[in-house]
């Protein structure tokens, strides 16, 4: 994997990899993070695919533009934390603290000082949402593991382990609670049948909303950074 930049203001950092599957340049826009990959056959050289990036630069920055920049952790930025926005302002001690419109984080490394918050916060909620969704289904979890996913909110093995994004704390309470109810559900249903969600339904009602929200809008946890 190699890194480069497509041309332009503001410059693109593109992502060069190469798979031996790959039988031409393929282009990606993740619609999670916004990162560009190029996946090149292994004997393409890397200056053909640049030339292939900057024929679609024009397609790679509208595609771009669909989705908000990053945000960088940082004193003054605005950050999601149960679905509230809260600017990040400099405590005066060592904790951290949150109130309606601001969380407070130790100037010297607010990243990940408010990084650990999150994910214990995320430990918390994740954890209590749990216990309630598998008392009321009558069947327990083995462990809760909090993990930084890309590709999935939540998983439950099976042997009753569950897995949650710890990112899922910055959502909307009810979004987190629907994700647990989800993961809970397939305690009893490891599938994704009608029954197994007439099961999510009766765990946690009617999960159309926080569903659509996820698909529309998870993304958007993705795209903060903590240094």
């Amino acid at each position: 994997m190699a890194d480069h930049t497509l041309s332009g203001d503001p410059p693109v950092p593109l992502i060069l990899r190469r798979s031996a599957r790959a039988r031409r340049i393929s282009l990606r826009v993740s619609a999670l993070d916004g990162r560009v990959t190029l996946t090149l056959p292994p004997k393409v050289r890397d200056r053909e695919a640049l030339a292939f990036a900057e024929e679609k630069a024009g397609w790679i920055r509208s595609h771009l533009a669909k989705h908000p920049p990053p945000v960088t952790v940082q004193i003054g930025a605005v950050v999601p934390v149960e679905g509230r926005n809260r600017r990040v302002v400099a405590a005066s001690g060592r904790g951290i603290t949150l109130s309606d419109a601001e969380v407070a984080v130790p100037p010297a490394s607010p990243g990940r000082s408010l990084q650990r918050y999150l994910k214990e916060l995320a430990r918390d909620r994740l954890a209590e949402a749990s216990d309630r969704y598998a008392e009321r289904l009558g069947r327990p979890y083995t462990r809760l593991t909090i993990r930084d996913t890309r590709s999935r909110w939540g998983s439950c093995t099976a042997d009753g382990g569950l897995m949650y994004s710890w990112r899922l704390i910055m959502a909307p309470p009810g979004v987190l609670h629907y994700v647990a109810a989800h993961e809970v559900a397939h305690l009893s249903e490891m599938n994704h049948s009608p029954a197994f969600w007439a099961q999510v339904g009766r765990l946690y009602g009617d999960y159309a909303a926080p569903r659509e929200w996820l698909k529309t809008s998870g993304s958007v946890l993705h795209r903060v950074t903590f240094g």
